[in-house]
């Protein structure tokens, strides 16, 4: 076993978020001791969530600002678009951006919770239409972990039975909430159209789940939530594990580098301590890289010694490369026949109680579309906090223009796309040699470029996007927008992955399917670098299952290699 600051462990994990947060939970219970190593700072959600809080109490009643990308409020306490100090780049005529949370627990405090699992063909893109790669694993190995991993978190659904929506055993899924009347009227709109309209899977309890209670129904997730009811490891995983007394938890730690031993295993790690600035030496039996897809490339990169002269892991060549994140677009709308309705809570749980998902597949069998993959709607239509915008759309001023806010108070739809791209050569990171950060690491470089198959796919979502509205009774807000004008940035939808992705030919990935480095037999990632592909479906309900599993096994192989020396 290697000590740090007198606690003696077997495994270091980098990062604290979905990955992290999940193999430092499964390995502590099994009682593998654990050194979780944290980029950020310390956080309480106990004491530092405002749940409670009003926009009018906050400068510029709350809205997002250049500090606090997603409102004054949010739980990203230290981090965002741009993390003073630490620096990344873009190539020529490449647009990337890329969040970064610096905080315990990472992004897991503020994200939006939906949870949706990948299919059998997600699994298996090239098997299934020859496009893209085949997963090393297939949902039917899976499908028993997602099981267990959603009765972990706790998650709210139901099993609709589409062939975009694989279902859950029996009583693994919370009660989801009724839906909302503008969702109502959405669902019936889609009927009319052929679609279906179903409940959203949220990874937040609609009952009380161990010492975590029920939503209530009254805050927005993205601030945190204090009560556990939305899953973030801050109140959940990470407690669990600390409980173990197996853990050791070191925050401000910003791993600069792995080393590799002299037997070709990874031999610990170099972090700087944030606070003094100081490298500190640790050393490990096994390294778990959980610090999100692209950090952990980076750190991979960075980590060069004569075996490995273009980083760590990487005898493929593969890390960095197949950089994927879900395409993004919006519709919007609003609904002149709800003007004046009654006004009364409609909070819920915060987010969208139906989605639309994607219903094309067939489609894409038969030739119908120009486009290989598919995409949902998530919805925002109810009633929520009156923003900074309210009044963006009323001309005048005084009574009658308050009159008009009221009225149209309500009636505004919002569909956002969410869609898988293809893997593409054109979109990866690299290790900018021109500049480093105010740690003296040298940072990443990204290069992306939306293909026509994303673009196709936005084109297709924005027509959809308009009949819905339009079969709803609503006029479109911008009915001319183009698919280069609508589609967002990569990054911006903070799904990224695939930067060192599992296989079975080490020639062509990183990893094993298990997470374990071809190169390095004591290295894993548990991130969403392991993805192959990123269907539609936000990812990290697959980073905590997938995590789950391998830790799952990697606690089996420490805990037999314990009783052989024992009864050796």
């Amino acid at each position: 076993m290697a000590s740090f600051d007198g606690f003696e462990y077997e495994v270091i994990v980098v990062g604290s978020g979905a990955g992290g947060g999940m193999a430092a939970h499964v390995l502590t219970e099994a009682g593998i001791k654990v050194l979780l190593l944290e980029a950020g700072r310390d956080y309480d959600p106990i004491t530092e969530t405002p749940m409670f809080h009003q926009n009018h109490d906050a400068p510029l009643r709350g809205t997002s600002t250049s500090e606090k990308n997603f409102g004054y409020y949010d739980a990203t306490v230290d981090g965002g678009w741009q993390v003073p100090g630490e620096p990344y780049t873009q190539a020529p005529d490449s647009r990337f951006m890329w969040w970064r949370a610096r905080m315990l627990g990472g992004r897991t405090n503020h994200w939006g919770r939906l949870v949706p699992r990948f299919t059998a063909a997600d699994f298996k893109p090239f098997s299934t239409d020859g496009v893209g790669t085949d997963w090393p694993v297939d949902y039917e190995e899976i499908a028993p972990w997602y099981d267990k991993c959603e009765a972990l978190i706790g998650v709210c659904g139901d099993n609709p039975g589409l062939d975009d929506t694989p279902s859950s055993s029996e009583g693994v899924l919370l009660p989801p909430p009724k839906p909302r009347v503008m969702e109502l009227l959405l669902k019936s709109a889609c009927e009319s159209l052929g679609i279906a309209a179903v409940p959203m899977r949220r990874a937040i309890l609609t009952q009380p789940k161990d010492d975590r209670q029920a939503c209530f129904w009254a805050t927005p997730c993205g601030r945190g939530c204090a009560v556990g009811a939305a899953f973030q490891t801050t109140t959940s995983l990470i407690p669990w594990a600390r409980k173990t007394g197996n853990l050791k938890i070191v925050t401000n730690a910003m791993v600069k580098e792995v080393h590799l031993g002299d037997a070709g295993k990874a031999s610990g790690l170099t972090f700087v301590n944030r606070l003094n600035r100081e490298n500190v030496r640790v050393n490990a039996d096994y390294v778990i890289l959980a610090a999100s897809a692209c950090e952990t490339a980076r750190l991979l990169l960075n980590s060069i010694s004569e075996g490995f002269p273009n980083g760590l892991a990487n005898s493929s060549g593969q890390v960095g490369r197949n950089l994927m994140d879900s395409l993004g677009a919006g519709v919007s709308g609003h609904i002149p026949a709800l003007r004046n309705r009654p006004k009364y809570n409609e909070d819920g749980h915060t987010g969208n109680h139906l989605y639309i998902p994607w219903w094309g597949r067939e489609g894409q069998k038969n030739g119908e579309l120009n486009f290989s993959r598919g995409y949902h709607f998530e919805v925002g239509a109810w009633f929520s906090s009156p923003s900074m915008g309210i009044a963006g759309a009323v001309d005048g001023y005084g009574k009658q223009a308050k009159d008009e806010i009221r009225s149209n108070y309500g009636t505004n739809i919002g569909l956002s796309l969410r869609g898988e791209m293809l893997g593409s050569d054109d979109c990866y990171c690299e290790i900018d040699e021109k500049t480093v950060d105010q740690w003296g690491i040298p940072v990443l470089k990204f290069h992306w470029k939306w293909s026509e198959q994303e673009l196709n796919q936005v084109a297709h979502g924005l027509k959809w996007g308009r009949k819905i509205i339009e079969a709803m009774g609503g006029v479109i807000n911008n009915p001319d927008r183009t698919a280069e004008q609508a589609i967002e940035a990569g990054g911006q939808i903070i799904h990224e992955v695939g930067t060192t992705r599992m296989g079975d030919d080490p020639s062509t990935s990183v990893c094993n399917k298990w997470g374990q480095t071809w190169d390095v037999e004591n290295l894993y990632v548990m991130d969403g670098g392991v993805f192959v592909s990123n269907p539609h479906k936000n990812c990290t309900i697959t980073i905590l299952t997938l995590a789950m599993r391998n830790a799952t096994r990697l606690a089996e192989q420490l805990r037999a290699s314990k009783e052989q020396k024992h009864h050796g």
